[in-house]
């Protein structure tokens, strides 16, 4: 059967990633943006990791969490925008079979991973608002670090059947993807044999890495919100719930744009539709999430004008 072929593979060595536009002047534009949320992905991300690490008062779980979604943040910008910048710039547009196949890993490991980090986040929430007094016997060290293991080898294990299906089928031409990485949905329209399994791949392994971590996240944030209205005071349940919005908000971005474009059938993609929730979940929620930590968390602020040494009278 020819889908289950390997000896295919030769007829095409490299892909030519269209990105967004032909015109010249408004890829300039397009460069000075996407480097900007680059750079300041890189710098606020790296700042929070900082932080987390140089104050001990931040050395809880939920800090621990947060500083390794971070560091998620920034290998997965990192793993498709350099090379979309210089492809802004320069008429060749190319990347190799392998290098390719190698994006589409490394995107997929570190994009299941932060899924899963979410639900084990909002499970560390669920133990500080509903159980206050076992939280430190509960959220011990070894158990954050295994959760967050837990994470990565969900990543790695599922985004290996990801990759091997999608690159097990011949590519024989065309050979332009368009988009502006090598992601599954992209790739797979250009495959030279029937999809229809790959579709039905991808919709399981979406219900698993997409709807199963929110069905945690959604029964942490029930028990969660009934915890809270049971708070006799007002200022305690704003307390309770400006710890878990910041969480919601950043949920919301990444999971929803990635279960519409992993869970939706290949005939019915649209390719700019694609691009643009690929950008939303991969580069402008990252950007975001240092934003959207740190504007409200007055531990963070703490640390930085204490790192700073801009709060010296303050202390």
């Amino acid at each position: 059967m020819q889908g289950f072929s390997y000896e295919n593979h030769s007829s095409v060595s490299e892909f030519i990633l269209l990105g967004f536009s032909s015109n010249f002047q408004l890829n300039i534009i397009l460069f000075n943006v996407f480097f900007f949320l680059y750079l300041s992905t890189l710098v606020g991300n790296g700042l929070i990791v900082t932080l987390i690490h140089l104050d001990s008062r931040l050395h809880t779980p939920m800090y621990f969490f947060l500083s390794v979604l971070s560091m998620l943040d920034m290998s997965y910008v990192t793993t498709t925008v350099p090379q979309m910048l210089v492809h802004l710039l320069c008429q060749r547009k190319t990347i190799s079979y392998s290098g390719c196949v190698a994006q589409m890993y490394i995107f997929l490991v570190l994009g299941i991973t932060e899924g899963w980090l979410f639900s084990v986040m909002a499970y560390d929430r669920y133990v500080a608002i509903c159980h206050p007094l076992r939280y430190k016997v509960i959220m011990r060290p070894w158990l954050c670090g295994a959760m967050v293991v837990f994470c990565g080898l969900w990543g790695v294990s599922c985004s290996l059947i990801y990759t091997v299906f999608t690159m097990r089928l011949p590519y024989c031409g065309p050979n332009e993807i368009n988009h502006f990485f090598c992601e599954v949905p992209a790739v797979l329209k250009l495959a030279c044999a029937d999809t229809s399994l790959n579709d039905r791949i991808d919709f399981i392994l979406g219900f698993i890495l997409l709807l199963v971590p929110l069905s945690f996240i959604l029964a942490s944030y029930v028990c969660i919100f009934a915890t809270i209205l049971r708070i006799r005071s007002a200022q305690g349940r704003l307390k309770a719930f400006s710890t878990c919005a910041s969480h919601i908000t950043v949920v919301t971005m990444f999971c929803g744009p990635a279960m519409f474009m992993y869970m939706n059938p290949g005939a019915n993609a649209s390719p700019e539709r694609d691009k643009k929730l690929a950008l939303f979940y991969n580069v402008i929620s990252a950007f975001l999430n240092p934003i959207i930590y740190s504007l409200r968390n007055k531990d963070v602020k703490r640390a930085f004008l204490k790192v700073t040494g801009w709060g010296g009278a303050t202390e």
